[in-house]
């Protein structure tokens, strides 16, 4: 056994122990989902203009919010956003001032006005949400694009080409609030509304609503309200009552819309403009799910938008048993029993375009019982696969997960996230920033290559088999021609690239299939001089691969695992890759703590504090079970 094989057993230990000791009572793991300084803005802006008593919470989001603040007065999303984030920036000193912590003369205020205006100031904001929390809140007038956006689309039946349920789920709930406070023009103000007057340097002169596509969309939403019977007035009262039913239908026990942040402030400023009182139960409870997503850590207080805990829980119990605990180990069991209890038993929206399948999928958040997701899923049962074999009550749970995550292939071959069939590109000439993301859910990458992953190492079923076939097929059609994958959740192409190669190996192509050979020589082209791997979250926007210059855990534990699974041999890069993840166990910097989780390009990056053990874990386990010891 050589050196490097020691050090690599070690870390295996070493990480295993510390992960089983960080499990909580219940079986479950929560490490936190950290989104930057976004919610912790909206949620201050909220409950100080609701008169929210939890004065302890909101200085700890002032005071987070403060120590985020760069020297030259902005805040960043990650690490090299060299010109700082306008809309965060704008977001942050509003809470700042809202806050009543900090006031306008203040000097770390003056460096961030300062810096807005350099920036153009409000009036150059793009971010969709940044313009909504804005308008809100009385700080500018409606973005034309909601506003132009007729609520009667509410009305629109489901099997028309453009309807609400054509947009995904995840666009669905944000923009239902939007369109109900945007036709009311509402906003709320109090006495601690400030002034944000100042940081307009010049108002938006763009007109939104007058891009030929924009017209052409909605020449197709006045068609399907054509089909509606009834006087205009019946018809915008009949759509305001869907809409607060759609929201009211679709909150969580923990009183979160769709156990997101985001769509939950949302639906209390909706909620309002419906004449809902600030001590209305709904708001209230509300305003509670909000409180109840904080998480501490090592000294800061942040909101989550949607707490990991049943992706964490499931990718850490499959890490262990990746790494040779026991599926009988009390950690397992105890973890396994968790994920078992969080396994969904209703319909929810997804089943709108996939209507015969019963219900059978996870979610993300252990609130979340109604929007399952493929790739949760597929980690669950990684996860209880081993439990599965013979216990009855874990085998039915793997049948019906497994027919659920099996059923939400699109005809295209590939795998959505949420919502099968919903990539119809006309939501894309949507005048709104981020609605080429957002609006859709198509088939990506890293799902249809973590999908195919899943199906042959956790299945058993490989190429022979048509839906493996249809996703193979799909993934070759959509290689980059430098070889790589976009990943849409993950930061970028490394992520989708990683998804890509594991899930054509496990689907069983060769090593020698172009696909494979020419995915491991962009890798191998993108290997940092120290070993490792890491990718900039500009990637995402641009698009097209941009390096940090640097390694990050995750990213280089990505890039490692893909080449493992289509090498025959620990090659000299691989060992290169494993030296310089077994140094990350050591360190603590920006490179450990940079997001590599993605949710909106250019506006939402996602730092899972767990990722720098999980990944590591999988790629150390797989090299040892590969290439020995």
């Amino acid at each position: 056994m050589n050196e490097l094989h020691n050090r690599v057993d070690q870390s295996i230990g070493q990480l295993a122990d510390w992960l089983i000791g960080e499990q909580k009572e219940d079986g479950s793991w929560r490490f936190c989902f950290e989104n930057g300084t976004i919610i912790d803005a909206y949620v201050l802006i909220l409950f100080r203009l609701l008169e929210h008593e939890d004065e302890e919470l909101l200085r700890q989001l002032h005071d987070r919010i403060a120590a985020s603040q760069q020297p030259d007065g902005c805040w960043r999303l990650y690490h090299d956003e060299e010109k700082g984030s306008l809309s965060a920036s704008i977001e942050a000193y509003y809470a700042l001032l809202i806050s009543g912590y900090s006031s306008a003369g203040d000097e770390h205020m003056q460096r961030a006005k300062a810096y807005i205006l350099s920036r153009g100031g409000i009036g150059m904001v793009r971010s969709t949400l940044t313009k909504t929390i804005l308008a809100a809140t009385g700080q500018r007038e409606w973005p034309r694009s909601i506003a132009a956006i007729p609520m009667e689309i509410m009305l629109v039946p489901s099997e028309l080409p453009l309807s609400l349920f054509s947009f995904s789920g995840y666009a669905r709930v944000h923009l239902v609030p939007m369109l109900v406070m945007g036709s009311r023009k509402y906003s709320l103000r109090t006495e601690r509304t400030p002034d944000l007057s100042p940081l307009y340097a010049n108002r938006d002169a763009e007109d939104e609503s007058s891009f030929p596509s924009y017209i052409e969309m909605q020449k197709h939403i006045r068609a399907g309200m054509a089909r509606l019977i009834g006087s205009p007035r019946s018809l915008a009262d009949a759509a305001t009552s869907k809409a607060e039913a759609f929201m009211l239908e679709r909150i969580e026990g923990d009183g979160t819309l769709y156990s997101y942040a985001t769509s939950t402030i949302f639906m209390i400023f909706a909620l309002l403009a419906l004449d809902y009182g600030k001590e209305h139960p709904v708001v209230r409870k509300a305003c509670q799910g909000l409180a109840d997503m904080r998480f501490h850590t090592e000294g800061i207080t942040t909101i989550q938008n949607s707490p990991s805990d049943v992706w964490d829980t499931a990718l850490i119990s499959y890490a262990l048993q990746e790494a040779g605990v026991s599926h009988r180990h009390d950690s397992i069991l105890s973890a396994s029993a968790f994920l078992l209890s969080r396994q969904h038993t209703r319909k929810g929206d997804w089943s709108k375009h996939n209507p015969n399948t019963p219900p059978g999928g996870w979610g993300f958040s252990e609130t979340n019982t109604m929007n399952p997701d493929v790739d949760d899923t597929s980690a669950a049962l990684r996860a209880i696969h081993r439990l599965a074999v013979d216990e009855p009550v874990y085998a039915e749970a793997w049948h019906r997960g497994f027919r659920w995550a099996l059923s939400m292939q699109n005809r295209d071959g590939g795998w959505p996230a949420f919502e099968k069939e919903t990539n119809n590109q006309m939501l894309t000439w949507l005048a709104i920033e981020g609605a080429k993301s957002a609006a859709i859910d198509p088939s990506e990458a890293d799902l249809t290559g973590r999908t195919l992953e899943f199906l042959g190492n956790f299945a058993g079923i490989q190429s022979n088999e048509r839906f493996v076939k249809r996703g193979v097929d799909w993934l070759i059609r959509n290689q980059g021609k430098n070889g790589s994958w976009y990943g849409r959740w993950g930061v970028c192409y490394l992520y989708g690239t990683w998804a890509a190669l594991t899930g054509l190996a496990a689907a069983g192509l060769p090593p020698t299939h172009d696909a494979l050979k020419n995915g491991a020589e962009w890798l191998l082209r993108m290997q940092q001089g120290d070993g490792g791997w890491g990718e900039s979250c500009r990637s995402d926007s641009s698009p097209h691969y941009i390096s940090i210059g640097a390694s990050t855990p995750s990213q280089t534990a990505w890039a490692l695992d893909a080449l493992i699974a289509v090498s025959p041999e620990a090659t000299p890069a691989i060992n290169r890759g494993v030296e310089r993840l077994i140094a990350f166990l050591h360190e603590r910097n920006w490179k450990t703590d940079y997001p590599t989780g993605a949710g909106l390009p250019g506006y939402f990056y996602i730092h899972y504090h767990s990722y720098r053990y999980i990944w590591p874990l999988v790629a150390l386990s797989h090299y040892k079970n590969k290439f020995g010891s």
